[in-house]
């Protein structure tokens, strides 16, 4: 619960108070006594006891008076509405007040949890899973998750996420459940959404991981501006208790200076100037960690399932997370050994040899990474990809896809990959015109899962194929509707047997 007392106070406190404004008058002062039982920003979900959050670029004046009709008293917003309400209260920043009153209305969770927050353009999902797999060997299973993916808040049952940062009344709510379900620990994907539009605003991380940063978000809807995109991404280095950064990632530089501002401790990871230096062993996928001094005793080597070295420095990231909020090495040792990412560099095998890599790549860096390993490995054969881009967001990342493409690549299929209300075969030639290597072959074909079929089946011994953008998704999204798509790893393991 929470009274109007409360509200005022707390809004006072962060200088997001205007006024209250009653039918009678206007004042900077509760004008009653009131005790709210709901909060929400969905005008289907009020009553009474609700204090309505009027929020979000396309918020309409019927919304608030749909909820009115359904009982509601009172709202919060930027601006009076000419309704019929018995208050209003009235704020500079709405969404900044929901993420406050959010984590009060639910006595402030994140104070019961531990929480590591992840950021970065690439590598947040497959650290998150990594840093969970470990912290539930220290914890037996006591660590909530909030990834693109998916979601737990019980340790063990996961559901589907809607946002890779939940919308902050949301995320209270998760906590406090979590809290409520003996969590003690929470891993976390930090988007930079989740800064532009104050999701996670007010809140203190624990620990804070900044993996790398290029340039992706970029649209009408998202970010305008690169400056703006990394603007956001580094507001996790800003409100977190200890840093992590990789040492050679572009602006290591200048979120160095950030810690050293905020007065932050920071450990890196990287190469042998890093804190912890990571060497890839013989094995493709061992590698060794190495700290002069090694305050956390996890100098040794580790095995991982997923393949790639910038898996290894994932994994590296998340034994440092995991170690600064209470695991050992032992338990970084099982958790890496037994971690398995949905959609991050799973590998199938079609019975002449030829591999075939699925992988959520949809930027420039991921493409780059994934296609670079792939070729290394697969230096007498065909690299092939299979990959598209979404639709409606996220435009600048077409360019890049095709650039990655062109750098390594021996033949692309360009198809569907969740459309949207766009062409397919627009998206594919923005992408296309991202490709300058004429000697790519370059195809296109709407129809991705007689992409994939066609690939597998061409495929000769020493290929590699990469399905790329999609993963283990079980929908397609076009002209606004979730279709049904079996997902990339379940027709790849289909169409090698």
């Amino acid at each position: 619960m929470l009274t109007l007392t409360q509200i005022q106070q707390i809004l006072e406190k962060e200088k997001l108070l205007r006024e209250f404004i009653t039918p009678t008058r206007w004042t900077l002062t509760a004008p009653f006594d009131k005790t709210f039982h709901n909060i929400t920003y969905d005008s289907r979900e009020v009553d009474a006891d609700a204090l309505f959050f009027c929020k979000g670029n396309n918020f309409q004046q019927r919304y608030l008076e749909q909820a009115l009709s359904e009982g509601l008293t009172c709202y919060l917003a930027e601006q009076p509405y000419d309704v019929s309400a018995e208050l209003a209260i009235i704020v500079t920043d709405v969404r900044k007040a929901l993420a406050v009153l959010s984590m009060a209305f639910y006595d402030y969770p994140q104070e019961k949890l531990k929480i590591i927050g992840i950021t970065g353009t690439k590598g947040k999902t497959t650290v998150a899973y990594f840093t969970k797999q470990i912290l539930d060997r220290t914890t037996s299973k006591k660590t909530a998750l909030l990834s693109t993916l998916n979601t737990t808040l019980d340790g063990v049952t996961f559901f589907k996420s809607k946002l890779t940062t939940p919308e902050s009344l949301d995320l209270y709510r998760m906590m406090a459940e979590a809290v409520e379900n003996k969590m003690t620990h929470l891993v976390m994907e930090v988007s930079s959404q989740a800064y532009k539009v104050a999701r996670v605003y007010g809140l203190i991380f624990d620990v804070g991981i900044f993996l790398n940063i290029s340039p992706d978000h970029i649209g009408p809807i998202e970010h305008p501006t690169f400056e703006d995109y990394f603007y956001c991404k580094r507001q996790l280095v800003a409100h977190s208790r200890q840093v992590i950064l990789h040492h050679e990632i572009d602006h290591f530089e200048l979120l160095l200076e950030l810690t050293k501002k905020k007065n932050i401790p920071v450990i890196t990871y990287g190469n042998k100037q890093a804190d912890y230096c990571i060497q890839p062993l013989e094995h493709p996928l061992a590698f060794s960690l190495t700290g002069a001094p090694d305050p956390f005793h996890l100098n040794g080597s580790y095995d991982i399932l997923l393949a790639g070295d910038f898996n290894k420095e994932n994994a590296a990231a998340a034994l440092l997370a995991s170690a600064l909020v209470g695991a050992d090495q032992k338990a970084g040792h099982q958790g890496l050994a037994e971690a398995l990412v949905p959609g991050r560099m799973n590998l199938l095998l079609k019975s002449n040899g030829a591999h075939i890599y699925v992988d959520y790549a949809h930027n420039y860096l991921s493409m780059k990474s994934l296609l670079a390993f792939a070729k290394e490995q697969h230096p007498a054969g065909r690299l092939v990809v299979i990959t598209g881009s979404t639709g409606n967001k996220a435009e600048s990342r077409r360019e890049g896809l095709g650039q990655a493409i062109g750098e390594y690549a021996d033949l692309a299929v360009l198809t569907s990959d969740d459309p949207n209300f766009e062409d397919p075969k627009k998206i594919a030639d923005e992408i296309q015109q991202g490709i300058k290597n004429n000697h790519v072959q370059v195809h296109f074909e709407i129809d991705r899962k007689k992409a994939i079929k066609e690939a597998i089946q061409t495929a000769g011994p020493n290929d590699a194929i990469i399905l790329a953008g999609k993963g283990t998704d079980k929908y397609m999204t076009v002209n606004g509707e979730s279709l049904p798509y079996e997902g990339d790893y379940h027709l790849a393991e289909k169409f090698i047997q």
